[in-house]
């Protein structure tokens, strides 16, 4: 009896652990392709750079050819798949939760603390992969939240005249949306966007390329190198979408159109 217990408990832990590794490979594979997406994102939202006249080309032609509707419908599913499946590994109960804030705190303490404190007696030392996965436990949160908010929003655009004369994205109706308000949440969807995709890069890079990569210090300074770049691209576009920036590209379309 208790041989057939012990081989039904190995048997249960085979196929757990054959799901977790399912689910990893979604939650990373989901991840992968949303850190893609976020990066091609950016760069055609950068169109703005060039001016309105850019801006709308851009939306016109990906509206036109049908890339943009199935697109907004494609990664809204894999937004919602990667979610469920990442959503996991966040802490869900009160006691885990103050658990993660006390070891983020711990973590913070020792890097900051040469030599620790005999009257703190805190077991933790400096670790960068841990307090990586703090926060881009936290980020995932906000990001789920903010995201789902501009993810519908774009949808509305493509599909429906709501906002505008018809049916699609324009630059003035963009830029009019984020110069009223939107640029705060979307600076801060940017900010936690950029540092989930590129840690989240990272750490999958790590998880499944360890042995044949080059050292996790070459990984992070390449990740460190992905986040800055995409972020001030980021951000500048966002400036030029409020209205506080002028075009620093206009001249380009404006040459053409000469």
């Amino acid at each position: 009896m208790k041989t057939l217990t012990n081989t039904t408990n190995v048997d249960g832990a085979r196929a757990n652990g054959r799901r977790q590794i399912v689910y990893e490979l979604i939650s990373g594979g989901t991840g992968l392709v949303l850190a893609l997406f976020m990066w091609g994102h950016v760069i055609l939202v950068g169109s703005i750079l060039t001016g309105e006249r850019g801006f709308n080309w851009m939306a016109t032609m990906l509206e036109d050819y049908y890339i943009a509707q199935p697109t907004v419908a494609a990664i809204f599913t894999l937004f919602v798949i990667h979610a469920v499946f990442a959503a996991r590994k966040i802490p869900a109960q009160l006691a885990e939760r103050r658990r993660m804030i006390a070891l983020a705190k711990g973590l913070d303490r020792a890097g900051r603390e040469k030599v620790p404190s005999r009257r703190d007696n805190s077991p933790f030392v400096p670790h960068l992969e841990s307090m990586l996965w703090i926060w881009q436990v936290r980020t995932g949160m906000v990001i789920l939240v903010l995201g789902s908010f501009h993810l519908i929003l774009l949808g509305v655009d493509v599909f429906t005249p709501l906002f505008g004369e018809h049916a699609g994205i324009e630059s003035t109706t963009s830029m009019a949306r984020v110069a009223a308000g939107l640029w705060l949440p979307y600076a801060i969807l940017l900010l936690c966007v950029e540092f989930h995709a590129s840690v989240g890069l990272y750490r999958l890079v790590v998880k499944w390329g360890s042995g044949f990569l080059p050292h996790r210090r070459y990984l992070h300074r390449i990740e460190q190198f992905i986040f800055w770049v995409v972020l001030g691209l980021g951000t500048i576009t966002l400036l030029v979408l409020a209205g506080w920036m002028s075009p620093p590209l206009e001249f380009l379309l404006t040459d053409v159109a000469s």
